[in-house]
């Protein structure tokens, strides 16, 4: 076989683009459909037997928010002072809450004195 006859041979055994793009929009749209048949294949019978009465357990009542430390206050007393046109009386609260929220975490990391020489936990490459 000379290579013009080998060319017409792979050139006939071959798909089109058109004929590739219909098998694989065929087979996206199969997919789901033999997903489906074969989970349901593998599931096991259903036994008789009754399922367990729910046993519901009591939810705990809602805990109230601790008031604000006075920092926090002061710092949203700043805050509101300072944008207190522009923002909306549930805006404020949220940043009381946040406040709050910040302070507490610089109480847990004030106990941890860093040396000069410590350097950040990353490594920083430009």
């Amino acid at each position: 076989m000379n290579k013009r006859e080998h060319a017409a041979t792979v050139a006939r055994t071959r798909a089109s683009r058109r004929q590739f793009a219909k098998t694989v929009a065929g087979a996206f749209v199969a997919a789901p459909l033999i997903a489906r048949t074969t989970v349901n294949a593998q599931t096991p019978p259903a036994t008789k037997q009754a399922p367990a009465p729910p046993n519901p357990q009591p939810t705990p009542p809602p805990q109230a928010a601790p008031p604000p430390s006075p920092v926090a206050e002061a710092y949203a007393e700043i805050g509101r002072l300072r944008f207190g046109d522009k923002l909306t009386p549930d805006e404020l609260e949220r940043m009381k809450r946040d406040m709050e929220g910040n302070v507490r975490t610089a109480e847990r990391l004030r106990p941890f004195k860093l040396k000069n020489a410590d350097e950040p936990d990353f490594i920083f490459i430009a």
